[in-house]
């Protein structure tokens, strides 16, 4: 890291720039600004982002944390859905980190419809996600982009346990099975309200993610697999056998498809791991 704290935006910098450019943080876009510089430090130190790191920033808002990251990593690849952010935010890089301003490449999108990044390919994501999309958009950049080894965001604690819960814990779903997917998961560290402004009214989570060496070892496909896990967790209530009927076609065929696979077809979706659902969907035509 820098050196240099000024490059780095506080409390009273961002109230000024979002005051220029007339911006209110809105809740429709889960708008919490970083308005501490010791926190975006923590994040890029907990990331692990070093000189040879390409990274993906999704949200930069304002810039707290593309800045930090601009200063630590190779790359960054900004991407941000608002026209007046993404409009302004080449110019605070060039501002605030005129040697680093090559390096820095912004997409002015839906981070859902994102196929594509310009420049070299990610290494790592990492990102303060808005509240109200963080799971869809966790889950589309790690399907999206396989070179993204490693990933930190930060994101509203509640979600941040369900992405790091084991099978078993009662916040387990789906969130932790598709997660897991592609990633070991843990929780990296809690932050407080007073670090955002607005301050929300939940306290938020670090959530590290490491892309899995070897992929979940199945026959089946990602939309297979993520098919039945869909299934297990609209009934959470209910055991597989009748919770996976309508998948396998009946609930004969449900049962069938768990014995096959070694699964308890009296046993719920949150006691089970990816691999078993992964088994559960090799299984499915045998059971139908």
């Amino acid at each position: 890291m820098s050196t240099d704290p000024s490059s780095l935006l506080g409390a009273a910098d961002i109230r000024e720039l979002a005051a220029a450019l007339g911006v209110r943080p809105t809740k429709q876009r889960g708008q919490n600004f970083v308005i501490d510089a010791n926190t975006v430090r923590r994040i890029v130190r907990t990331a692990d982002v070093g000189p040879e790191d390409n990274v993906v920033e999704v949200g930069p808002g304002l810039g707290s944390l593309t800045l930090a990251l601009l200063d630590a990593a190779a790359h960054v690849t900004a991407v941000e859905i608002d026209d007046v952010l993404a409009g302004a935010l080449p110019a605070t890089i060039e501002a605030r980190l005129p040697a680093k301003a090559n390096s820095f490449a912004l997409v002015h999108s839906d981070a859902m419809l994102v196929r594509e990044l310009p420049g070299p390919a990610p290494t790592a994501l990492v990102a303060n996600l808005p509240y109200n999309v963080a799971v869809p958009v966790l889950l589309h950049m790690l399907d999206t982009f396989p070179t993204i080894e490693r990933t930190l965001v930060m994101v509203q604690a509640e979600v941040a346990d369900r992405l790091a819960a084991a099978p078993g814990s009662k916040v387990y779903g789906v969130p932790s099975v598709k997660a897991n997917w592609y990633a070991d998961v843990k929780r990296a560290g809690s932050i407080g309200r007073n670090v955002f402004w607005p301050a929300p009214n939940v306290d938020s989570g670090l959530v590290s993610l490491v892309r899995r060496t070897e992929p979940v070892k199945t026959t089946a496909s990602k939309r297979e697999v993520f098919a039945v896990v869909d299934a297990a967790f609209a009934q959470r209530r209910k055991t597989l056998r009748a919770a996976l009927s309508g998948w396998a076609g009946s609930a004969a065929a449900a049962e069938a498809a768990l014995v096959a696979a070694g699964v308890s077809p009296q046993a719920r979706g949150e006691a089970l791991t990816v691999e078993e659902f992964a088994r559960i969907a090799e299984h499915k035509e045998a059971g139908a």
